[in-house]
C-alpha cells in the first residue's frame, strides 16, 4: 500500500515540491516538540532541585531553631532549680575559697554551711555571675543539664564508720581552721 502522499501525487492534486515542503515542516515540527520536551523536562528538573535545596535549607534552619529552644530551655530549667533550692548564706563569716576556671573566688558562709561543703552535702552554683550554695541532690540535677554551672561539689565521704580510724582518739580543735 502507498501512503497518502504517494497516492496524491499520482492522482497529480499535489507536486513533488509542495509535497517535499509538507515533509520538511513535518520534520521541524517534530525536531522542535522533542527539543520542547527536553528544555521543560531539565525546568523541571531545575525546579525539583530548587525546591529539594529549599526544603533541605528548610529543615536546617528548623534544626537550628529546636537547638536554641532546647538551649533556652535548659538554662531555664537551671535557673528554676538554683532559685528555688538556693541556700541562705546570709551572715557567713567564715571565708570559703574555690576556684572559678582559672580564678579563685571566695564566698562567706556560717561554719555549719562550710562543713556541709567539705563533706560534699552541699555544692557551688554559678547563676548570673553570682555564687549559690544548693544541696548536692539539685547539683546532680544541674551537672545533668550543664556542668560548667557546678562549681564545686565534694564527694560525700560514705565511709564515716571511724573502725580503722588511727586518729579517732585524738580531738580536733572547734577553732582550728584549714
Amino acid at each position: 500500500m502507498a501512503s497518502l502522499q504517494e497516492q496524491l501525487l499520482k492522482a497529480g492534486i499535489v507536486d513533488k515540491q509542495k509535497a517535499k515542503q509538507v515533509e520538511l515542516e513535518k520534520r521541524k515540527q517534530t525536531k522542535q516538540s522533542h527539543k520542547g520536551h527536553t528544555q521543560v523536562n531539565e525546568t523541571k528538573e531545575l525546579a525539583k532541585k530548587a525546591l529539594a535545596e529549599k526544603t533541605a535549607r528548610d529543615r536546617e534552619i528548623n534544626r537550628q531553631r529546636e537547638a536554641s529552644a532546647e538551649l533556652k530551655a535548659i538554662a531555664a530549667q537551671i535557673r528554676q532549680l538554683i532559685e528555688v533550692n538556693r541556700i541562705d548564706r546570709q551572715g557567713g563569716e567564715t571565708a570559703y575559697q574555690f576556684t572559678d576556671g582559672t580564678k579563685i573566688k571566695k564566698i562567706y558562709v556560717s561554719p555549719l554551711l562550710h562543713n556541709q561543703l567539705s563533706k560534699g552535702l552541699i555544692a557551688v552554683v554559678r547563676l548570673n555571675d553570682q555564687y549559690e550554695l544548693v544541696p548536692a541532690v539539685v547539683a546532680d540535677k544541674i551537672s545533668q543539664r550543664d556542668e560548667s554551672i557546678v562549681l564545686v561539689q565534694n564527694q560525700a565521704n560514705k565511709d564515716d564508720s571511724g573502725e580503722d580510724d588511727y586518729y579517732a582518739d585524738f580531738k580536733i580543735p572547734d577553732d582550728l581552721m584549714w
